[in-house]
This record gives C-alpha cells, sequence and structure tokens, in this order.
C-alpha cells in the first residue's frame, strides 16, 4: 500500500476512534500558548529590533516549535512518546515543522500584500495548526514500539 493511502487509513480509523477529537483539542490549547509566543515574538523582532519579515517569522517559529515540542510530548502525545524528550524525536518534529513554517511564511508573504501583516499574520498561524497537527499526530508521535534509548533522552 502506497504511503499516502496509509496516512489516510491512519486519519480515517482514528477519526471513527475519537481519540484524534481530544488530541487536537489538546493541541489547540497548547497551540493558543504557542501563539502567544510565535506573536510576541515576531512583533518584537519585526517591529522593535525592525529585522525583516521572513527572519522574524522563522525565529518567531523557531522558539514557539520548540515549546510546542517539549509541552506535546508531555501532554498532548504523552503516551506516544513515553513523556520523555529525545533528540531524535525533536529532530523529526522541527522537521516535519519545516512544512508548517514554510505554509505559515507563504500565507504570511502572500496575505500580507492584501491585509495588514498582523491580520496575516493571525490567517498564517491557524494554517500551520492544520499543516502541524496532522504531521504531528500521524507521523512524528504515531504510536509504535519505543525502544530504551537512554543515550537519545534529552532527559537523562
Amino acid at each position: 500500500m502506497a504511503a499516502p493511502q496509509r496516512l489516510i487509513d491512519r486519519m480515517l480509523t482514528a477519526w471513527h476512534q475519537r481519540a484524534i477529537v481530544l488530541k487536537a483539542l489538546s493541541f489547540g490549547v497548547i497551540g493558543v500558548v504557542n501563539t502567544a509566543i510565535d506573536l510576541s515574538v515576531f512583533l518584537l523582532a519585526y517591529s522593535v529590533f525592525a529585522l525583516p519579515l521572513i527572519p522574524s517569522n522563522v525565529l518567531a517559529w523557531l522558539l514557539a516549535m520548540s515549546c510546542s515540542y517539549v509541552m506535546n510530548s508531555t501532554i498532548t502525545f504523552a503516551r506516544e512518546s513515553g513523556r520523555k524528550l529525545r533528540w531524535r524525536d525533536y529532530g523529526t518534529f522541527a522537521i516535519s515543522g519545516i512544512a508548517g513554517v514554510v505554509a505559515n511564511t507563504t500565507t504570511l508573504v502572500v496575505l500580507s500584500y492584501w491585509m495588514p501583516v498582523l491580520a496575516a499574520k493571525l490567517v498564517a498561524i491557524g494554517v500551520s495548526f492544520l499543516v502541524n497537527f496532522t504531521l504531528s499526530h500521524f507521523v512524528v508521535f504515531r504510536s509504535r514500539e519505543r525502544s530504551a534509548r537512554g543515550s537519545d533522552s534529552v532527559n537523562p
């Protein structure tokens, strides 16, 4: 079976089990915290320090993404992660987050031509939420057997 079909099958199964709804709510609450981090860092970098639009957005994303990994590993996807922070999982989370930041930045830049930057940023955050949750749930934190990887853990 092709990888896209397996992903679609997992999404349908999770939706039918409704576990995805609770995880999406938890992910959303954590997302509110991360949105505050993202928006604060973005506005500080862009408005106060006068960094260009894209570097301000990427810096804000990097800090918010790091906080998101910690909170989602210990709360939303605690069962899948074993509540352990692992460098490998952080790397996978960051790599999958690149799709979110590309969606976010593309939306921000395109919409900034037709609306105020702040409004464009808020829409961009919504777009990246959809991309990030889908990848987190079905790729990064999917259920799988974990072997003991003490040297791979952030917290020994």
